[in-house]
């Protein structure tokens, strides 16, 4: 049910960082769902990771879920200090080198169509996380296409599974 939680949420930062790019949200409102989501996102990792039932498996987890975390809170930062976003785009260039292997690994360990889900998932935010590298710190003009695959990832691998997980439509992993 967590993991519902979570990619709910993460669903609608997404999607409205993606409406944030395209100017259709202003930077000193935006940092409300980056800050919420990071700080959601923190909690449920701390408890995979600390909670009396944490094993490696959730302390792995945690771990990846943490990165969401980090990335949303640093956007919310970022708005309210006025930063230029370089650090973010390193961290973000490490994230997108890091969800590599995770898709890798969740492809080769794939036993149902939730693991297939889980990898396809792993491999597109590791393209989103590297065309933010792109954007922050080599300057690319790829704000557009950064937006809209933002908006789009945030549709298919955060929304609507979040809220098939929280429903029960589908089983939680």
């Amino acid at each position: 049910m967590l993991l519902g939680l979570v990619l709910f949420y993460v669903g609608a930062v997404l999607i409205l960082n993606g409406l944030w790019m395209l100017g259709h949200i202003g930077d000193r409102e935006i940092w409300v769902i980056n800050l919420f989501v990071g700080a959601v996102s923190l909690l449920v990792a701390l408890s995979q990771a600390f909670g009396a039932a944490a094993d490696a498996a959730s302390i792995r987890a945690a771990a990846l879920s943490l990165l969401f975390s980090l990335t949303y809170l640093w956007v919310a930062i970022n708005r309210f200090t006025g930063a230029d976003g370089r650090g973010l785009g390193w961290f973000s260039l490490f994230v997108a080198i890091t969800a590599v292997p995770v898709a890798t690994n969740t492809f080769r360990t794939a036993e149902h169509i939730w693991d297939v889900w889980s990898g396809l998932s792993w491999a597109a935010w590791a393209v989103l996380w590297f065309v933010f590298f792109l954007q922050l710190v080599l300057r690319k003009q790829v704000v557009r296409m950064a937006a809209w695959m933002a908006i789009g990832e945030g549709i298919l691998t955060g929304w609507v599974p979040g809220y098939l997980l929280l429903t029960g439509v589908i089983a939680s992993p």
